[in-house]
């Protein structure tokens, strides 16, 4: 039985642990999204690199390399232009080393706008480097 003095403690004590909680499930969320396109660029690099290293006459050329990475960010949805992606080593014989780098900023978008100063931008950097067949 709930003594006169007990009423709505309950209530206080959910409005006390509720702002840890809603920040506790932004950040996961938050972080899964930096995971995710931190996936994306990744693989975006590893797709750009594949297609420069394959056999053919002529080899491409950085800006087609550099379109196959772009191609693939937009398609899951980063955003990014030419400027993200850096090809080294586009035309070189068979056992020398291409490189796709691709350096996205990331703003937080939950996190920002619920906890100023909290979390800043950050930049995701992926590197690929394989050997020309």
């Amino acid at each position: 039985m709930w003594g006169k003095s007990e009423h709505g403690v309950i209530a206080v004590e959910f409005a006390l642990v509720l702002p840890i909680l809603i920040t506790l499930v932004a950040g996961i969320i938050e972080f899964g999204l930096a995971l995710y396109f931190q996936e994306v660029i990744t693989n975006a690099s590893r797709e750009a690199a594949r297609a420069g290293i394959v056999i053919g006459d002529p080899r491409p050329s950085p800006s087609e390399i550099t379109d196959v990475a772009l191609t693939y960010m937009t398609n899951l949805g980063v955003g990014c232009d030419a400027s993200c992606v850096s090809v080294s080593g586009s035309q070189g014989n068979s056992g020398e080393n291409l490189t796709v780098s691709v350096a996205v900023p990331y703003r937080f978008a939950i996190l920002q706008g619920f906890i100023e100063g909290l979390v800043g931008d950050i930049t995701l950097r992926a590197a690929v480097t394989m050997k020309h067949e």
